[in-house]
């Protein structure tokens, strides 16, 4: 079935999608309304036979109304903006729910490495998982990241999350997400990062908590084997 908006792929994405949509709305309908009393005005106001084009000033009360009402609602509505935004912005960037598990990602000319906890939850310890390109996740779990970027600023974006951070040397930076689909989708930078900007697409892959275990246990199993194949 067809969606005005694309996949909705973590919790916070429909409050996201919600709050764009409210200012479209509500900026559509004072667009509509300018327009259709701007040109009712020409109408109204224009040359006929026997009578000229009137030349309205604006300095009557009559005539300030027009101008003075808008910009009461206005006000209105941008301050039910202003509170939606942040209600959200609380929500997504303070408001950090406990997390179930961590990940660190890491933006650098021209790929994103994604860095795992192994089973003692701490990271650059033996029993990490490291994958290049490739971020998994186990659908309906809350994640906590570390953002990096070793060289240049970079912008890890995931669409179907309507999550856009931006990483900056010399920074960590942390927020969440909790994939509520299975799924693979894509992973963008988005801040213009060096010529080979266009080439730094990675992808998520949302998987059951099964298929999740399973993957990790195989990845561990085979990076084992290549460490014991450079002993």
């Amino acid at each position: 079935m067809m969606s005005w908006h694309p996949t909705q792929a973590s919790t916070y994405a429909a409050d996201i999608d919600n709050l764009i949509l409210l200012v479209g709305v509500v900026v559509g309908i004072f667009f509509l309304a300018a327009e259709v009393i701007f040109f009712g005005f020409i109408f109204k106001f224009r040359a006929r036979p026997g009578v000229k084009a009137q030349y309205v000033t604006g300095e009557k009360a009559s005539e300030k109304k027009w101008i003075s009402y808008p910009h009461y609602l206005v006000l209105l509505f941008d301050v039910i903006i202003v509170v939606a935004a942040l209600r959200v912005w609380y929500e997504v960037k303070i408001d950090f729910p406990p997390a179930e598990d961590r990940v660190r990602i890491i933006g650098q000319q021209w790929a994103w490495t994604f860095v795992y906890p192994g089973p003692d939850g701490q990271f650059d310890t033996a029993d990490d998982i490291r994958t290049v390109d490739e971020l998994n996740l186990q659908v309906n779990r809350l994640y906590r990241y570390e953002l990096h970027a070793k060289d240049v600023v970079h912008s890890f974006s995931v669409p179907v999350f309507r999550l856009k951070q931006d990483a900056v040397p010399g920074r960590t930076i942390v927020g969440w997400f909790k994939p509520t689909v299975t799924g693979e989708f894509d992973i963008q930078c988005t801040q213009i990062c060096g010529i080979g900007h266009g080439l730094m697409a990675a992808r998520v892959r949302i998987r059951s908590a099964a298929e999740q275990a399973a993957w990790i246990s195989t990845t561990r199993d085979a990076e084992r084997v290549a460490r014991r194949g450079t002993e």
